[in-house]
């Protein structure tokens, strides 16, 4: 049986995450050298998250194609990246280890739920591909579960699953930063 618990970590982990980005907000001490990597630490997190929204539909099928040959949870993987770019845009170097604990203590909680789901959903299929897809760290080739084509990138997916909006929130987020230098230095 599932917590609630975890139950309550995987409905609140986005809200969340606004509170922790407006946290950040207030200790950044953003230079325009922390910005400039982090900010493309954080895009290399944003085309992880878009390239799985694309390869994703969720509750139809297991997605075992693209960025999940490699992880299993490449959405989260790409919002892990996303947050240590932020977190080196902010230029403060122990908000790393903040966030570091509260992905830890929110979603890995969450990526154990979701598990027992997909595992509930597709059974021996997803055995199968948990027992050769790592978690979280992903693995350094992909893995093809038998005759399984790789359909490629659907946009359609990555809009239907409003992707863009990490996009956005990517842009907000490093213009506040820029605001934030640019008033407080």
């Amino acid at each position: 049986m599932v917590s609630e618990k975890k139950r309550l970590l995987q409905r609140f982990r986005v809200p969340l995450g606004f509170v922790l980005a407006a946290v950040f907000l207030l200790l950044a001490r953003p230079t325009a050298f922390t910005l400039a990597v982090g900010g493309g630490v954080a895009l290399v997190g944003l085309l992880i998250r878009a390239w799985a929204a694309g390869h994703i539909r969720k509750y139809e099928q297991l997605a075992v194609t693209g960025p999940y040959a490699f992880t299993r949870n490449p959405l989260y993987l790409g919002s892990f990246v996303l947050a240590v770019g932020f977190t080196v845009a902010a230029g403060v170097w122990w908000l790393a280890l903040v966030t570091a604990a509260l992905f830890i203590g929110i979603y890995l909680p969450v990526m154990r739920v979701e598990e027992q789901d997909l595992k509930r959903a597709f059974g021996a299929d997803f055995d199968e591909f948990a027992k050769n897809v790592p978690l979280f760290l992903p693995r350094l080739t992909p893995w093809k579960k038998d005759g399984k084509m790789d359909a490629g990138f659907d946009f359609g997916l990555y809009l239907g699953h409003r992707e863009y909006q990490a996009a956005i929130g990517l842009v907000l987020g490093l213009a506040a930063l820029v605001v934030r230098m640019a008033v407080f230095g």
